[in-house]
Protein backbone atom coordinates (compact mmCIF):
# COMPACT_ATOMS: atom_id res chain seq x y z
CA UNK A 1 0.00 0.00 0.00
CA UNK A 2 1.32 3.45 -0.94
CA UNK A 3 2.24 5.84 1.84
CA UNK A 4 0.12 9.02 1.89
CA UNK A 5 0.27 12.32 3.75
CA UNK A 6 -2.68 14.05 5.40
CA UNK A 7 -1.51 17.39 6.81
CA UNK A 8 -2.47 20.56 4.87
CA UNK A 9 0.34 22.59 3.30
CA UNK A 10 -1.45 25.89 4.00
CA UNK A 11 -2.04 25.52 7.74
CA UNK A 12 -0.19 28.08 9.85
CA UNK A 13 0.67 27.87 13.53
CA UNK A 14 -2.06 29.34 15.76
CA UNK A 15 -1.84 32.87 17.11
CA UNK A 16 -0.87 32.75 20.79
CA UNK A 17 -3.43 33.46 23.49
CA UNK A 18 -1.29 36.33 24.79
CA UNK A 19 -1.31 37.98 21.38
CA UNK A 20 -5.03 37.41 20.98
CA UNK A 21 -5.50 39.22 24.29
CA UNK A 22 -3.24 42.09 23.16
CA UNK A 23 -5.25 42.50 19.96
CA UNK A 24 -8.45 42.36 21.99
CA UNK A 25 -7.16 45.16 24.19
CA UNK A 26 -6.58 47.33 21.11
CA UNK A 27 -10.05 46.53 19.83
CA UNK A 28 -11.58 47.52 23.15
CA UNK A 29 -10.07 51.01 22.82
CA UNK A 30 -11.56 51.43 19.34
CA UNK A 31 -8.32 53.12 18.25
CA UNK A 32 -7.45 50.91 15.29
CA UNK A 33 -6.14 53.67 13.02
CA UNK A 34 -2.43 54.29 13.46
CA UNK A 35 -2.87 58.03 14.00
CA UNK A 36 -5.75 57.70 16.48
CA UNK A 37 -3.89 57.97 19.78
CA UNK A 38 -4.32 59.62 23.16
CA UNK A 39 -1.74 61.87 24.84
CA UNK A 40 1.45 59.98 25.63
CA UNK A 41 0.45 56.88 23.66
CA UNK A 42 2.70 55.32 21.02
CA UNK A 43 0.60 53.63 18.37
CA UNK A 44 1.29 49.95 17.75
CA UNK A 45 2.20 50.72 14.12
CA UNK A 46 4.81 53.28 15.22
CA UNK A 47 6.23 50.87 17.80
CA UNK A 48 6.50 48.22 15.09
CA UNK A 49 8.43 50.60 12.83
CA UNK A 50 10.82 51.40 15.67
CA UNK A 51 11.35 47.74 16.58
CA UNK A 52 11.66 46.45 13.04
CA UNK A 53 14.20 49.11 12.08
CA UNK A 54 16.29 48.12 15.10
CA UNK A 55 16.02 44.41 14.29
CA UNK A 56 16.80 44.88 10.60
CA UNK A 57 19.65 47.30 11.30
CA UNK A 58 18.20 50.09 9.17
CA UNK A 59 17.68 53.75 10.02
CA UNK A 60 14.09 54.03 8.78
CA UNK A 61 11.07 51.77 8.50
CA UNK A 62 7.53 52.17 7.19
CA UNK A 63 4.69 49.78 8.04
CA UNK A 64 2.16 49.54 5.21
CA UNK A 65 -0.65 47.43 3.77
CA UNK A 66 1.28 44.75 1.87
CA UNK A 67 4.63 43.71 0.52
CA UNK A 68 3.49 44.53 -3.00
CA UNK A 69 2.49 48.03 -1.92
CA UNK A 70 5.91 48.45 -0.27
CA UNK A 71 7.63 47.46 -3.53
CA UNK A 72 5.71 49.99 -5.61
CA UNK A 73 6.18 52.78 -3.10
CA UNK A 74 9.89 51.93 -2.81
CA UNK A 75 10.31 52.52 -6.55
CA UNK A 76 8.31 55.75 -6.54
CA UNK A 77 10.04 57.08 -3.42
CA UNK A 78 13.43 56.27 -4.96
CA UNK A 79 12.60 58.48 -7.93
CA UNK A 80 11.09 56.23 -10.58
CA UNK A 81 9.36 58.17 -13.35
CA UNK A 82 6.71 56.89 -15.74
CA UNK A 83 8.36 54.84 -18.47
CA UNK A 84 11.59 54.17 -16.58
CA UNK A 85 12.97 50.69 -17.18
CA UNK A 86 13.36 48.38 -14.21
CA UNK A 87 15.55 45.29 -14.37
CA UNK A 88 14.00 42.30 -12.61
CA UNK A 89 14.80 38.61 -12.42
CA UNK A 90 12.46 36.59 -14.60
CA UNK A 91 11.74 34.02 -11.89
CA UNK A 92 9.49 35.78 -9.42
CA UNK A 93 5.83 36.04 -8.44
CA UNK A 94 3.16 38.21 -10.03
CA UNK A 95 3.15 41.00 -7.38
CA UNK A 96 6.69 41.99 -8.41
CA UNK A 97 6.00 42.94 -12.05
CA UNK A 98 2.65 44.21 -10.84
CA UNK A 99 4.37 46.64 -8.47
CA UNK A 100 6.70 47.81 -11.23
CA UNK A 101 3.75 48.36 -13.58
CA UNK A 102 1.69 50.09 -10.90
CA UNK A 103 4.57 52.47 -10.18
CA UNK A 104 4.81 53.36 -13.87
CA UNK A 105 7.95 51.36 -14.64
CA UNK A 106 8.69 49.03 -17.54
CA UNK A 107 10.13 45.64 -16.51
CA UNK A 108 13.18 44.30 -18.32
CA UNK A 109 13.50 40.67 -17.30
CA UNK A 110 16.88 39.10 -16.56
CA UNK A 111 17.70 35.41 -16.98
CA UNK A 112 18.15 33.09 -14.02
CA UNK A 113 20.62 30.27 -13.52
CA UNK A 114 20.00 26.64 -12.62
CA UNK A 115 20.18 27.53 -8.93
CA UNK A 116 17.14 29.88 -9.43
CA UNK A 117 19.17 33.03 -8.74
CA UNK A 118 19.55 36.01 -11.06
CA UNK A 119 22.13 35.44 -13.81
CA UNK A 120 24.90 37.95 -13.10
CA UNK A 121 26.26 37.90 -16.67
CA UNK A 122 22.84 38.66 -18.16
CA UNK A 123 22.26 41.32 -15.51
CA UNK A 124 25.47 43.06 -16.51
CA UNK A 125 24.61 42.84 -20.22
CA UNK A 126 21.14 44.30 -19.70
CA UNK A 127 22.37 46.95 -17.29
CA UNK A 128 24.70 48.06 -20.07
CA UNK A 129 22.21 47.87 -22.94
CA UNK A 130 18.82 48.80 -21.45
CA UNK A 131 19.44 52.24 -19.88
CA UNK A 132 17.56 50.93 -16.83
CA UNK A 133 17.82 53.12 -13.74
CA UNK A 134 16.49 50.53 -11.29
CA UNK A 135 16.89 46.89 -10.36
CA UNK A 136 14.13 45.16 -8.44
CA UNK A 137 15.98 42.13 -7.11
CA UNK A 138 13.61 39.42 -5.99
CA UNK A 139 15.17 36.90 -3.61
CA UNK A 140 12.70 34.44 -5.03
CA UNK A 141 11.80 31.54 -2.79
CA UNK A 142 14.66 32.51 -0.51
CA UNK A 143 17.48 32.10 -3.05
CA UNK A 144 19.83 35.06 -2.56
CA UNK A 145 21.96 36.08 -5.54
CA UNK A 146 25.69 36.79 -5.62
CA UNK A 147 25.23 40.03 -3.77
CA UNK A 148 28.75 41.44 -4.03
CA UNK A 149 28.68 41.07 -7.82
CA UNK A 150 25.14 42.47 -8.06
CA UNK A 151 26.00 45.50 -5.92
CA UNK A 152 29.10 46.13 -8.05
CA UNK A 153 27.01 46.10 -11.25
CA UNK A 154 24.53 48.55 -9.76
CA UNK A 155 27.34 50.87 -8.73
CA UNK A 156 29.02 50.60 -12.12
CA UNK A 157 25.89 51.59 -14.05
CA UNK A 158 24.35 53.93 -11.45
CA UNK A 159 21.36 51.65 -10.88
CA UNK A 160 19.20 51.92 -7.76
CA UNK A 161 18.58 48.49 -6.25
CA UNK A 162 15.26 47.72 -4.58
CA UNK A 163 15.34 44.40 -2.71
CA UNK A 164 12.24 42.22 -2.64
CA UNK A 165 12.74 40.35 0.64
CA UNK A 166 9.31 38.73 0.87
CA UNK A 167 11.01 35.31 1.14
CA UNK A 168 14.16 36.31 3.03
CA UNK A 169 13.10 38.04 6.23
CA UNK A 170 15.76 36.86 8.69
CA UNK A 171 18.19 35.64 6.01
CA UNK A 172 21.78 36.78 5.60
CA UNK A 173 24.43 36.77 2.89
CA UNK A 174 28.02 36.73 4.16
CA UNK A 175 26.70 37.84 7.53
CA UNK A 176 24.74 40.82 6.20
CA UNK A 177 20.97 40.87 6.46
CA UNK A 178 18.94 40.51 3.31
CA UNK A 179 17.46 43.94 2.60
CA UNK A 180 20.57 45.87 3.60
CA UNK A 181 22.33 45.67 0.21
CA UNK A 182 20.13 48.00 -1.84
CA UNK A 183 18.91 51.56 -1.38
CA UNK A 184 15.54 50.34 -0.14
CA UNK A 185 13.92 47.00 0.68
CA UNK A 186 10.41 45.60 0.99
CA UNK A 187 9.18 42.77 3.22
CA UNK A 188 5.86 40.95 3.39
CA UNK A 189 3.88 39.71 6.38
CA UNK A 190 1.22 37.97 4.33
CA UNK A 191 0.06 34.68 5.88
CA UNK A 192 2.47 32.47 3.90
CA UNK A 193 5.55 34.55 4.71
CA UNK A 194 7.77 34.51 7.80
CA UNK A 195 5.48 36.60 10.00
CA UNK A 196 1.74 36.09 9.69
CA UNK A 197 -0.56 39.11 9.86
CA UNK A 198 -2.86 38.04 7.04
CA UNK A 199 -1.60 40.92 4.90
CA UNK A 200 1.03 43.52 5.62
CA UNK A 201 4.28 45.04 4.42
CA UNK A 202 7.39 46.76 5.69
CA UNK A 203 9.78 49.10 3.88
CA UNK A 204 13.29 49.78 5.17
CA UNK A 205 16.00 52.18 4.02
CA UNK A 206 18.90 54.27 5.26
CA UNK A 207 18.05 57.07 2.82
CA UNK A 208 16.14 59.86 4.61
CA UNK A 209 14.58 61.27 1.41
CA UNK A 210 13.29 57.85 0.31
CA UNK A 211 11.93 57.30 3.82
CA UNK A 212 10.17 60.68 3.94
CA UNK A 213 8.60 60.22 0.51
CA UNK A 214 7.46 56.68 1.35
CA UNK A 215 5.87 57.81 4.61
CA UNK A 216 3.98 60.61 2.86
CA UNK A 217 2.94 58.28 0.05
CA UNK A 218 1.60 55.80 2.59
CA UNK A 219 -0.92 58.41 3.73
CA UNK A 220 0.66 60.14 6.70
CA UNK A 221 -0.93 63.54 6.00
CA UNK A 222 1.23 65.87 8.14
CA UNK A 223 1.60 63.40 11.01
CA UNK A 224 5.22 62.51 10.32
CA UNK A 225 6.22 62.66 13.98
CA UNK A 226 3.80 59.82 14.69
CA UNK A 227 6.09 57.36 12.91
CA UNK A 228 8.47 55.22 14.91
CA UNK A 229 11.50 55.23 12.57
CA UNK A 230 11.30 58.39 10.46
CA UNK A 231 13.78 61.09 9.38
CA UNK A 232 13.82 64.60 10.80
CA UNK A 233 11.11 67.17 10.08
CA UNK A 234 13.40 69.13 7.75
CA UNK A 235 13.52 66.20 5.32
CA UNK A 236 9.71 66.12 5.14
CA UNK A 237 9.59 69.87 4.67
CA UNK A 238 11.68 69.52 1.52
CA UNK A 239 9.39 66.95 -0.16
CA UNK A 240 5.93 67.25 1.39
CA UNK A 241 4.38 69.48 -1.28
CA UNK A 242 5.64 67.40 -4.21
CA UNK A 243 4.82 63.92 -2.89
CA UNK A 244 1.38 62.33 -3.38
CA UNK A 245 -0.67 60.35 -0.86
CA UNK A 246 -1.44 56.78 -2.00
CA UNK A 247 -3.12 55.65 1.26
CA UNK A 248 -1.41 52.39 2.13
CA UNK A 249 -1.26 52.67 5.92
CA UNK A 250 -0.99 49.72 8.28
CA UNK A 251 -3.52 49.54 11.10
CA UNK A 252 -2.72 48.85 14.74
CA UNK A 253 -4.22 45.35 14.77
CA UNK A 254 -1.87 44.01 12.12
CA UNK A 255 1.03 45.93 13.63
CA UNK A 256 0.43 44.19 16.96
CA UNK A 257 0.41 40.79 15.25
CA UNK A 258 3.71 41.50 13.51
CA UNK A 259 5.45 43.11 16.44
CA UNK A 260 4.73 40.21 18.78
CA UNK A 261 5.94 37.62 16.26
CA UNK A 262 9.12 39.55 15.50
CA UNK A 263 10.52 38.53 18.89
CA UNK A 264 10.41 34.87 17.86
CA UNK A 265 11.48 35.06 14.24
CA UNK A 266 15.03 33.82 14.80
CA UNK A 267 13.66 30.68 16.44
CA UNK A 268 11.19 30.29 13.57
CA UNK A 269 14.06 30.47 11.08
CA UNK A 270 15.86 27.70 12.96
CA UNK A 271 12.77 25.48 12.94
CA UNK A 272 12.10 26.12 9.24
CA UNK A 273 15.63 25.13 8.37
CA UNK A 274 15.41 21.92 10.39
CA UNK A 275 12.35 20.94 8.38
CA UNK A 276 13.94 22.07 5.12
CA UNK A 277 16.99 19.88 5.75
CA UNK A 278 14.84 16.84 6.56
CA UNK A 279 12.94 17.30 3.29
CA UNK A 280 16.13 18.01 1.35
CA UNK A 281 17.79 14.84 2.66
CA UNK A 282 15.04 12.65 1.25
CA UNK A 283 14.68 14.44 -2.09
CA UNK A 284 18.39 14.96 -2.77
CA UNK A 285 19.06 11.27 -2.12
CA UNK A 286 17.26 10.47 -5.37
CA UNK A 287 19.57 10.41 -8.42
CA UNK A 288 16.57 11.43 -10.51
CA UNK A 289 15.89 14.78 -8.84
CA UNK A 290 18.00 17.94 -9.07
CA UNK A 291 18.30 20.13 -5.99
CA UNK A 292 20.58 23.06 -5.20
CA UNK A 293 23.36 23.03 -2.64
CA UNK A 294 23.00 26.24 -0.64
CA UNK A 295 26.18 28.36 -0.43
CA UNK A 296 27.92 28.03 2.93
CA UNK A 297 27.81 31.80 3.45
CA UNK A 298 24.05 32.00 2.77
CA UNK A 299 21.92 31.93 5.91
CA UNK A 300 18.59 31.19 4.29
CA UNK A 301 15.06 30.69 5.58
CA UNK A 302 13.76 27.29 4.49
CA UNK A 303 10.06 28.08 4.39
CA UNK A 304 9.77 26.57 0.90
CA UNK A 305 11.68 23.96 -1.09
CA UNK A 306 12.44 23.77 -4.81
CA UNK A 307 13.55 20.85 -6.97
CA UNK A 308 13.57 19.66 -10.58
CA UNK A 309 12.64 16.05 -11.34
CA UNK A 310 14.55 14.50 -14.24
CA UNK A 311 11.45 13.54 -16.15
CA UNK A 312 10.00 14.84 -19.39
CA UNK A 313 7.84 17.93 -19.45
CA UNK A 314 4.94 15.90 -20.83
CA UNK A 315 5.07 13.69 -17.69
CA UNK A 316 4.93 16.63 -15.30
CA UNK A 317 1.10 16.83 -15.05
CA UNK A 318 0.90 13.13 -14.18
CA UNK A 319 3.68 13.51 -11.61
CA UNK A 320 1.83 16.42 -9.97
CA UNK A 321 -1.42 14.46 -9.95
CA UNK A 322 0.29 11.49 -8.35
CA UNK A 323 1.72 13.67 -5.60
CA UNK A 324 -1.63 15.35 -5.04
CA UNK A 325 -3.46 12.05 -4.75
CA UNK A 326 -1.04 11.10 -1.98
CA UNK A 327 -1.56 14.39 -0.15
CA UNK A 328 1.55 16.29 -1.29
CA UNK A 329 0.82 19.73 -2.76
CA UNK A 330 3.51 20.45 -5.39
CA UNK A 331 3.45 23.66 -7.43
CA UNK A 332 4.91 23.74 -10.96
CA UNK A 333 6.48 26.83 -12.50
CA UNK A 334 6.72 25.36 -15.98
CA UNK A 335 3.03 25.19 -16.81
CA UNK A 336 1.86 27.11 -19.87
CA UNK A 337 -1.02 28.64 -17.90
CA UNK A 338 -0.79 30.31 -14.46
CA UNK A 339 -2.25 28.33 -11.59
CA UNK A 340 -2.84 29.40 -7.98
CA UNK A 341 0.23 31.42 -6.94
CA UNK A 342 2.51 30.27 -9.76
CA UNK A 343 3.09 31.98 -13.09
CA UNK A 344 5.93 32.71 -15.50
CA UNK A 345 7.17 35.98 -16.95
CA UNK A 346 5.42 35.18 -20.25
CA UNK A 347 2.10 34.87 -18.38
CA UNK A 348 2.02 38.61 -17.65
CA UNK A 349 0.61 39.75 -20.96
CA UNK A 350 -0.33 43.22 -19.71
CA UNK A 351 3.38 43.97 -20.14
CA UNK A 352 5.08 44.72 -23.44
CA UNK A 353 6.34 41.53 -25.14
CA UNK A 354 9.96 40.63 -24.47
CA UNK A 355 12.41 38.39 -26.26
CA UNK A 356 12.15 34.80 -25.00
CA UNK A 357 14.44 34.02 -22.09
CA UNK A 358 15.48 30.56 -23.18
CA UNK A 359 17.70 29.83 -20.19
CA UNK A 360 14.97 30.77 -17.73
CA UNK A 361 12.32 28.78 -19.59
CA UNK A 362 14.58 25.72 -19.60
CA UNK A 363 15.18 25.99 -15.84
CA UNK A 364 11.50 26.53 -15.06
CA UNK A 365 10.08 23.82 -17.32
CA UNK A 366 10.47 21.22 -14.54
CA UNK A 367 10.87 23.52 -11.51
CA UNK A 368 8.69 22.39 -8.63
CA UNK A 369 7.98 24.18 -5.37
CA UNK A 370 6.42 23.17 -2.07
CA UNK A 371 5.70 25.05 1.12
CA UNK A 372 7.37 23.93 4.35
CA UNK A 373 4.96 25.05 7.07
CA UNK A 374 5.97 25.05 10.72
CA UNK A 375 2.93 22.90 11.44
CA UNK A 376 4.96 20.03 9.94
CA UNK A 377 7.66 18.29 11.95
CA UNK A 378 10.86 16.78 10.60
CA UNK A 379 9.29 13.31 10.26
CA UNK A 380 6.48 14.84 8.20
CA UNK A 381 9.02 16.42 5.89
CA UNK A 382 10.84 13.12 5.47
CA UNK A 383 7.56 11.47 4.47
CA UNK A 384 6.80 14.24 1.96
CA UNK A 385 10.27 13.86 0.46
CA UNK A 386 9.91 10.10 0.16
CA UNK A 387 6.56 10.46 -1.63
CA UNK A 388 8.05 12.95 -4.09
CA UNK A 389 10.96 10.62 -4.87
CA UNK A 390 8.60 7.67 -5.28
CA UNK A 391 6.36 9.56 -7.70
CA UNK A 392 9.35 10.69 -9.77
CA UNK A 393 10.47 7.06 -10.09
CA UNK A 394 7.15 6.17 -11.72
CA UNK A 395 8.00 8.34 -14.74
CA UNK A 396 11.55 7.23 -15.50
Amino acid sequence: MQRTFSKPFTQQEPISEALIERVSDIMRTGRLHRYNTVDGEIAEAAALERDYAAWQGSKYCLACTSGGYALGVALKAAGLRAGDKVLANAYTLAPVPGAIHNAGGVPVFVEIGEEWRIDVADLEAKAQSSDARFLMLSHMRGHIGEMEAIVAICERYDITMVEDCAHTMGARWNGKRSGNFGRVAAFSTQTYKHINSGEGGLLTTDDPVIAARAIIMSGSYMLYASHGAAPEQSVFDAVKLTTPNYSGRMDNLRAALIRAQLAGIDDSVRRWNERYRALEKQVAASPHIDTVERPQHEEFVGSSFQFRPRISVKDMPAFLTGCSQRGVDVKWFGAAEPKAFTSRYDSWQYLAPQAPLEKTLKVLETTCDIRVPLTFDEDDCAIVGAIIADEVNKHL
